[in-house]
């Protein structure tokens, strides 16, 4: 029982950082007084995805598994596209460091 305790909190722990990212986009988007989305919400997509990647994998539940697996994916592929803007100037400042 003392292992499914700590299973459930890495799962509550991924959830949070999860939500985190929801967070962290609207105070950004206060900030800006317009809807913004900063790096760190896709670094802590990818963070929280990861966390839930490995709860799901224990709890071997393929559907969910597949989300977070795929997410991951988005998630990586949209900082390289920040980055890629970043060089060719492309990209506004609130965007990349609206936190």
């Amino acid at each position: 029982m003392a292992d499914d305790g700590w299973w459930l909190l890495l799962g509550f722990g991924g959830q949070a950082l999860f939500m985190g990212r929801f967070v962290i986009q609207w105070l950004a988007s206060e900030r800006y007084r317009r809807s913004v989305i900063p790096v760190s919400f896709w670094y802590l997509s990818i963070l929280g995805a990861l966390v839930l990647f490995v709860y799901a994998l224990h709890r071997r539940d393929p559907v969910f598994v597949a989300g977070q697996g795929i997410g991951v994916a988005i998630y990586v592929r949209n900082l390289q596209l920040i980055r890629r803007a970043r060089g060719t100037g492309g990209l506004h400042a609130e965007c990349a460091d609206g936190e």
